[in-house]
């Protein structure tokens, strides 16, 4: 039997019906998990947002846009979702030109002294504060991308001086907050309100914000930190990449007067101190005890700088460049294996087939490695 025939009113060829079909963007994001939003600071005092959480490590909690593969080369392309960047250029005046011999691994004889490293675009390096001794309120303006480091960049304008400068974005900094920095002292208008006599809840409460520069032995303990300096009225040089933090674990005062309380109650009788013992006493007091991400412990001098909170951009290490080519716009050229050069470019290399010649491992220079140490060899042979 006939099946009957469809009426055809109304029905459109399938180039005829584009306009009538929902439009697929061009790139997906994959929500795994999603973080209710943090509001930005206000005057009144809340410890989720002063405090800022470590960063999730699992997959949970990671947010990666995802892209259609209409080329090879974005088929594994990965990036974190950073919608609320700068899209336009950098201050001018905050930047210089990257030029020179530089870019290419050489140093000022002209020898390579890092390897794997030339071409790339061409880049402006960011002045960023790492200081921040500049005293006072600063505005946030906006959040930038700075081709030079995995966190972002924020600039910011002093509400006294009007002056612009790039600082360390700390993650969940946003356009429209206000940061301080009391590297200079504490401001007059704090001290009134305490006071004039230094009270550790009202201080920690009214200073350790988010984004706030503050000296070490101003920082609550167990509060997370990134940007931390080395020396005093030096900038900082500890926890820098993207979502790296630091945490305060001890204070020299804290751990001098439980010592002190501990002797009391044993009701020993106190013995006079070596000159060791009170050097180290003395240093203990100096110092603040830190712990960073790798589990490494150390001691910074109380007067050093520390900015409160993690550094931003806290997914960059789920990124994906999904093309060889990628790499060579950031600077890196590829790395071959010694096996597979020649007899003259390597000592691994040469030979019918895949051979090592039963010889122990040697570097690009002929020098015999031990316990991996052949990158110091490579520089003091260059």
């Amino acid at each position: 039997m006939l099946q009957p025939r469809l009426a055809l009113t109304g029905l459109r060829l399938p180039f005829r019906c584009l306009p009538s079909v929902s439009s697929r963007s061009y790139s997906s994001v994959v929500h795994e998990k999603e973080t209710p939003p943090t509001e930005s600071s206000t005057s009144t005092f809340d410890p989720s947002i002063a405090f800022a959480p470590p960063p999730t490590r699992d997959d949970a909690g990671v947010l990666i846009r995802s892209y259609k593969p209409r080329t090879p080369g974005i088929r594994h392309l990965r990036r974190p979702i950073n919608d609320h960047l700068w899209k336009g250029r950098p201050v001018q005046k905050l930047t210089f030109p990257k030029r020179g011999q530089s870019k290419g691994g050489r140093n000022n004889t002209g020898r390579v002294t890092i390897r794997h490293r030339g071409g790339g675009h061409k880049r402006r390096i960011r002045i960023v504060d790492f200081a921040r001794t500049a005293p006072g309120p600063h505005l946030v303006e906006r959040i930038e991308h700075d081709p030079g480091r995995s966190a972002h960049i924020a600039l910011v304008r002093s509400q006294e001086t009007q002056r612009l400068s790039y600082i360390l974005a700390a993650e969940g900094m946003r356009a429209g907050d206000v940061v301080q920095s009391y590297m200079s002292g504490i401001p007059e208008d704090l001290w009134k309100s305490m006071g004039g006599v230094v009270d550790p809840g009202v201080l920690a409460a009214r200073t350790a914000w988010r984004g706030n520069c503050l000296p070490l032995h101003m920082i609550p303990v167990g509060t997370l930190i990134f940007n931390v300096g080395l020396r005093p009225n030096k900038g900082g040089q500890l926890c820098r990449s993207a979502g790296t933090f630091a945490t305060v674990i001890a204070k020299g005062s804290n751990t001098q007067a439980a010592q002190n309380e501990q002797a009391q109650e044993d009701g020993a009788e106190k013995k006079p101190l070596s000159q060791r013992e009170q050097q180290k006493q003395e240093r203990v007091a100096q110092h603040i005890t830190i712990r960073l991400q790798s589990g490494e412990v150390r001691l910074i001098h109380k007067d050093c700088c520390a900015t409160v909170g993690v550094a931003s951009n806290p997914n960059y290490q789920y990124s994906q460049l999904g093309k060889a080519g990628r790499s060579r716009w950031l600077n890196i050229r590829p790395t071959v294996r010694g096996l597979a050069m020649n007899a003259m470019d390597h000592p691994h290399g040469g030979g019918r087939g895949k051979s090592k010649g039963n010889v122990d491992p040697k570097s690009p220079w002929g020098l015999p490695i031990q316990y991996g140490i052949w990158k110091e060899v490579s520089v003091l042979v260059n």
